[in-house]
């Protein structure tokens, strides 16, 4: 390699350095867009949307139009919004919404905007500041950044247990509706449903309102269920996974076990498996399944949810196939497979026998 190759090398490596230095600036810019309800503003002004126009519309008696204009010249060239070209040739800029504005918006049935609230707040932030010690010394991110773990955190912390339920209700909205259109004979056969961990019971509520053959038990922690809203075919249950789980046809479980190390998945699995009967119980699980090449349209997000369950679970990580089919056999589920969806995660559907 000659030294101009070198040298251009070095150079694309520093500039690389400096875009992954500051990644944390397109969250913040993300996060900024959601809170001043920017996409919100442009959908119902139906139509391309000068700076004033916009700006007059934020929820603040004296909006900085210069802050605004330049919040906006990044979340253009990252995307999120896109600049019109007005026909009329004026020269006053006009903007758009885009595919990712779209999910952005706070009254839209599929919306990921309390999960861009709730993961670039300062509470969940905070652990990421302690991966190298945790590296360096083990134990946990979160409760050397907060004293406790997340779970006993949302206890004693209400506005903290609000905004983590909500935004676990909007990403139950967008994994079930791809779930309930690619699994569409997979509850067929079930009478009885018990969503281990379910929250609120939104993810429920989309199974029993495509099924409603099926009576559904929502089970979580008594202080999340206490929140839960009345719905017509759904019990609300509170208690403990570790100690016994309901019993029904069969589990379902959306985002959970990847909040928990090996030995902690294991034991929930086996009350699982306590909890169906032994021919024809079934455990539905909706996970990421990690794919190494990350050669999906997802790229690399199975493994930045590791990071993720890294910073904020007590052991908890995401797992390739392999180690989905030896944790399941560990908890007695003998007969498993991966059905793949058009979304960030897959179904594993679990029998005993």
């Amino acid at each position: 390699m000659g030294s101009m190759e070198v040298h251009e090398e070095l150079l694309r490596g520093q500039a690389e350095a400096w875009q992954l230095m500051f990644a944390f600036a397109d969250s913040m810019a993300l996060k900024s867009a959601v809170e001043l309800r920017l996409a919100d503003i442009m959908h119902s002004h139906g139509s391309p949307i000068t700076l004033p126009q916009l700006a007059s519309r934020i929820d603040s008696s004296c909006p900085d139009i210069p802050y605004l204009a330049r919040l906006m010249r990044m979340l253009v060239r990252k995307g999120i919004f896109a600049v019109h070209q007005s026909s009329d040739g004026g020269d006053e800029t006009l903007y758009k919404m885009t595919h990712i504005s779209k999910w952005l918006l706070h009254d839209s049935e599929l919306s990921l905007a309390p999960m861009i609230l709730v993961e670039n707040n300062q509470w969940l932030l905070e652990p990421w500041h302690y991966l190298s010690q945790c590296v360096k010394e083990g134990g946990i991110a979160f409760k050397k950044a907060h004293g406790c773990g997340i779970w006993d955190f949302a206890s004693q912390n209400p506005q903290f247990n609000n905004l983590f339920n909500d935004a676990m209700a909007c990403t139950a909205k967008i994994v079930m509706k791809a779930l309930v259109s690619h699994y569409k004979d997979g509850f067929d056969s079930i009478q009885s449903l018990v969503d281990v961990g379910g929250g609120t019971g939104g993810a429920l509520a989309e199974i029993v309102k495509s099924y409603p053959h099926i009576k559904g038990i929502n089970f979580d922690l008594p202080h999340v269920v206490a929140t839960a809203p009345v719905c017509e075919g759904i019990f609300h249950v509170g208690g403990d996974m570790f100690d016994a789980i309901p019993k029904a046809d069969a589990v379902f479980m959306k985002w959970i076990l990847h909040d928990w190390d090996d030995e902690a998945c294991v034991k929930i699995l086996k009350n699982c498996r306590q909890a169906i009967p032994d021919k024809n119980g079934k455990l539905v699980l909706v996970e990421i399944v990690v794919q190494e090449d990350g050669n999906n349209i997802f790229g690399d997000m199975g493994l930045v949810f590791d990071l993720v369950m890294f910073a904020h679970t007590t052991g908890g990580k995401e797992r390739t196939e392999q180690e989905w089919m030896k944790l399941l056999e560990q908890g007695g589920f003998h007969r498993c497979k991966i059905i793949s969806m058009p979304a960030l995660y897959s179904i594993i559907e679990a029998y005993p026998q």
